[in-house]
């Protein structure tokens, strides 16, 4: 069953850092078959989130499938609201606020969060315990409990792996794309044309492509060999060998796997249609693209 047709396959590794410009911002695309994702070379050598949202919207009109590496929106079901006395009952409606209220240049929100959101964050034991902070969405919890991953609370603000900054930045990108008239999956239906921007959570595609084939417990891409690994697993021809991979490329392999893996998965009905995925969370949390 072909749920879409589509004809590019784009990942973006995303970063809530200050400032304009950002190493950590990578993005990887392939087109159907079986040719190795590419990285696309960012505009004056790095990216910005500016940039990013300038490309992603000039994709209106193709047939594009695009994930984002960072929570589309915050838990809601565990208690009702998004955070106390907020009163948005859809993730759009949140983003709007988040967009409105973050006063960070290239569409950041460390300062919203670091200053009128702060109360709601956890930055260590000066907080308190670190348990109620800990909030997940119900999609995110099926990701522990099936071994796919271990996602971040969105309102936990420390160690490496946070993304309460990186997340609420991209909910500012969101809200713009959604107005430039970009379907953001699944709070808006799968159009039948144009381009559809989801969530993706790339531990997901390297845990499953590298599962029994030595990859690392954490979901890392360690070398280049694990990297062609984890590609020929989704389908996908080597990399270019041309390009060595250091330690430094953790951004552009989880781009180049989750390309890879974005057209791997486009076509089966399942991860359109997902155990677990109900209206309320359509609105309110959304899904990450691939938990089935």
């Amino acid at each position: 069953m072909r749920e879409r047709a589509f004809d590019r396959f784009i990942a973006i590794d995303w970063s809530g850092a200050a400032g304009r410009r950002h190493r950590a911002i990578e993005v990887a695309e392939c087109a159907p078959g079986r040719d190795a994702p590419v990285r696309v070379a960012p505009p004056g050598g790095c990216w910005s989130r500016e940039a990013v949202l300038a490309f992603v919207t000039a994709q209106a009109g193709t047939r594009a499938l695009i994930g984002f590496d960072f929570s589309f929106a915050p838990p809601y079901l565990d208690r009702g609201h998004y955070l106390p006395g907020c009163p948005h009952q859809t993730a759009p409606a949140f983003w709007a606020f988040v967009d409105a209220e973050a006063p960070d240049e290239d569409l950041g929100a460390a300062r919203l969060v670091e200053t009128a959101l702060r109360p709601h964050f956890y930055f260590g034991a000066s907080c308190g315990a670190r348990a109620p902070f800990a909030r997940l969405r119900r999609c995110e919890a099926q990701v522990r409990r099936h071994g796919l991953g271990t996602p971040s609370s969105l309102f936990v603000c420390i160690g490496s792996s946070q993304v309460g900054k990186a997340s609420l930045a991209g909910m500012r990108l969101l809200h713009r794309l959604r107005a430039s008239g970009i379907a953001v999956w699944p709070f808006d239906p799968l159009p039948a044309r144009g381009p559809v921007v989801v969530e993706i959570f790339p531990r997901l595609f390297i845990r499953r492509a590298l599962a029994g084939h030595g990859g690392r417990a954490n979901g890392k891409i360690a070398s280049r060999d694990s990297l062609n690994r984890a590609l020929g697993q989704l389908g996908a021809d080597p990399a270019d060998p041309a390009r060595p991979l250091t330690r430094a490329d953790n951004h552009l392999a989880d781009a180049l796997v989750s390309s890879a893996g974005l057209r791997h998965l486009a076509e089966d009905p399942r991860v359109w249609q997902p155990d677990g995925l109900t209206p309320i969370i359509a609105r309110t949390e959304g899904w990450i693209f691939g938990v089935a």
